[in-house]
C-alpha cells in the first residue's frame, strides 16, 4: 500500500454542551467530550463491567454551529474524523499533549429526550405519540395470496 490512512468512527454520548469558540476571521470552533462504553461480563464474579473511553471531539465552522444547535449533553452521535494531536507548553514550561478527533462527519443518532421517553415506554408507545396514526391499522389480508410461506 503506497500511503496511509487516519480515520476514526465513533458512536458515544455526548459529555457536556458542544463549547464554541469564535475568531475573528468569522470561523469558529465547536469541542465537546464524547465517550463510548464497552461492556462485558467478568469471568471471575460473573458480574458486568463497563469501561467509558472519552474522546475530545472537534467540529469547525459551520458543522460546529449546527452542533451547538441541535446536540446537548447525553445526546447519541456518530462521528467520523481523523486523530490529531497536539502540544503546548504549560505555565512550568512542561511540554503537554492533547489528542483530539477532528470531526469530519457527524450524525445525530438520538437525543437524549428520546433516550429517556424510550427507556420509559419500555417500548410499548411510541415515543413521540403524534407521529403515530390516530386510528390503528388493520392488516390487509389478500385472499389470492400464492405464496408457499
Amino acid at each position: 500500500m503506497a500511503g496511509s490512512l487516519n480515520k476514526v468512527m465513533l458512536i458515544g454520548n455526548l459529555g457536556d454542551d458542544v463549547k464554541m469558540h469564535y475568531f475573528e476571521g468569522g470561523g469558529c470552533v465547536g469541542r465537546f467530550p464524547l465517550a463510548t462504553s464497552e461492556t462485558y461480563m467478568s469471568k471471575q464474579t460473573n458480574e458486568r463491567i463497563t469501561n467509558t473511553e472519552w474522546h475530545n471531539i472537534v467540529v469547525r465552522n459551520k458543522g460546529a454551529e449546527i452542533c451547538e444547535k441541535y446536540l446537548s449533553k447525553g445526546d447519541k452521535v456518530y462521528i467520523e474524523g481523523r486523530l490529531k494531536t497536539r502540544k503546548w507548553t504549560d505555565d512550568k514550561g512542561n511540554d503537554r499533549y492533547s489528542t483530539e478527533i477532528q470531526c469530519t462527519e457527524f450524525t445525530f443518532l438520538s437525543t437524549k429526550k428520546e433516550s429517556e421517553a424510550n427507556a420509559a415506554n419500555s417500548g410499548n408507545a411510541p415515543a413521540n405519540p403524534a407521529a403515530s396514526p390516530s386510528t390503528p391499522s388493520q392488516p390487509t389480508v389478500d385472499d389470492n395470496d400464492d405464496l408457499p410461506f
